[in-house]
């Protein structure tokens, strides 16, 4: 069985790719039953999308995969604390579990009191320097 932190690197894999398109750095994945079913990064720049973040974009994709709507029995590993949007898109979705590697602070949906559906578990700081370091390192370059 793979841990946390298996899939986690997975997802900062995505954020890589972000990277490389000068795209906000975060990843994203979605499990089910040990298998990845969808990968995802931002590409709000690429499609001139504000609603393009990787959460969205993998919601999407596991949908399509599964062929339903609902994510139950599916976990999302994403390097950042997803925003309000895209928490409320994951609470719509009735995801299983959501396991965050870094908090977003101003942005993140925690700090904004919101929640998703009643039965998701949520997990932060899995491979937290890893998830902080390649966002914070994105926008002193911008600077």
């Amino acid at each position: 069985m793979f841990t946390d932190e298996y899939y986690m690197k997975m997802a900062l894999q995505e954020a890589g790719v972000a990277l490389e398109k000068d795209e906000v750095p975060v990843g994203c994945i979605i499990v089910s039953n040990n298998r990845i079913i969808a990968r995802a990064h931002n590409l709000t720049e690429t499609l001139n999308d504000v609603t393009a973040h990787a959460e969205m974009q993998a919601i999407t994709s596991a949908a399509n995969f599964l062929g339903g709507k609902y994510l139950k029995n599916c976990t999302m590993y994403v390097t950042l604390e997803p925003c309000i949007m895209c928490a409320g898109a994951l609470s719509w979705s009735q995801i299983t579990k959501v396991v965050i590697g870094a908090r977003d602070e101003q942005r993140g949906f925690i700090n904004k009191h919101l929640s998703l559906h009643p039965k998701t578990e949520i997990i932060t700081g899995i491979m937290e320097n890893e998830c902080s370091s390649i966002v914070k390192e994105f926008f002193q370059s911008k600077r």
